[in-house]
């Protein structure tokens, strides 16, 4: 009876001792859970890799993905704090710094100017060529409206008088007026462009607001229209976290903008429910997604919040951002 209780006694061990071996393992496998907020558009096109490759396991950590139609649906809960990281336009990551007094910080931009001029009328070449034109445009009370307006003041045309502006409230409104040729010209971004120019083999992209942009501002300034921002809590609490992110992001943005991937970026794009391949495989190209940190980040941005700022400062959050509004780790 001894032999047999010591036995007992030695598997139970053997049994505590092997489940306390399995379960370390397990923690020790665990990932931190960050969670991300992005658009259904070029802010959020260049998650798509990652937002693949977190499906396989294969991501450093393990991300819970929103993605959401307008940047509205999510701002209350950013400023919550119930998403770790988020993209969104650039003027509203400096709206989110102010209304949560320096909470949320920019960690990289992510998508340069997507606006553009279609028109049936190829005899448009140039923002002199819109005086005593109707231009349908999105936007209003927004950034496509100040820099739409700034381009076109800074080039002698007053909105309004010189140049009549119909705005629509959505995107996919204005895309359908232009496709069903009930509009002449708007001013749309992409991939709603790409969407247009499917649909009407009339309507041709005849300016690029970016290029006009950099035209008026002189390479002060560059059209800067997503971004990353991350609360600063969570970037001081998970610094490897917010590095591995950053990294991961940054091979995904890759991966999507190199066009040997073109086919499969589209279908990594479709698979996140962002848009379908076919409009992501040609408007890709025009997305102009980018990844862009540290000084760069912070010397692209300031100009273009400055002229945000100087037109209506309430769409930058009533003040221009401190110092500490942009986040600095370095992803080398």
């Amino acid at each position: 009876m001894k032999k047999v209780l010591a036995l007992l006694c030695l598997i139970s061990l053997l049994v505590f001792a092997l489940g306390g071996c399995t379960g370390n393992e397990t923690s020790q496998d665990q990932k931190e859970t960050v969670r991300v907020a992005a658009l259904k558009g070029p802010t959020g096109m260049g998650l798509a890799k990652l937002i693949e490759e977190n499906e396989s396991g294969e991501s450093e950590n393990h991300y819970e993905f929103t993605l959401a139609s307008s940047a509205d649906e999510i701002l209350a809960s950013i400023i919550q704090g119930e998403f770790d990281i988020a993209a969104v336009p650039t003027n509203v990551a400096s709206i989110l710094y102010n209304k949560t007094e320096g909470k949320i910080q920019m960690a990289a931009v992510n998508t340069l100017g997507v606006l553009y001029v279609l028109s049936t009328d190829e005899s448009i070449e140039s923002i002199a060529d819109l005086e005593g034109r109707t231009v349908y445009s999105t936007g209003q009370g927004a950034v496509p409206e100040i820099a739409f307006n700034y381009v076109l003041e800074q080039n002698g045309l007053t909105p309004g008088e010189d140049v009549t502006i119909e705005y629509r409230s959505e995107h996919s409104e204005l895309a359908a007026l232009m496709a069903s040729g009930e509009a002449e010209i708007a001013l749309l971004p992409q991939p709603f462009v790409t969407s247009v120019l499917n649909q009407n083999e009339n309507v041709k992209v005849v300016l690029d607001l970016t290029q006009e942009w950099n035209k008026v501002t002189e390479g002060k300034s560059d059209l800067t229209m997503g971004c990353i921002v991350v609360q600063k809590e969570f970037a001081e609490e998970h610094p490897q976290e917010m590095k591995a992110f950053l990294e991961e992001y940054q091979a995904s943005v890759e991966y999507i903008t190199n066009e040997a991937n073109l086919n499969d970026a589209a279908e990594l794009v479709e698979k996140a429910d962002i848009i379908q391949a076919a409009v992501a495989k040609k408007a890709l190209p025009e997305c102009n997604i980018v990844f862009i940190v540290g000084e760069e980040m912070k010397s692209i941005s300031d100009g273009f919040l400055q002229v945000i700022y100087d037109s209506v400062p309430a769409l930058v959050g009533g003040a221009l951002p401190e110092e500490d509004f942009y986040y600095q780790q370095s992803v080398e």
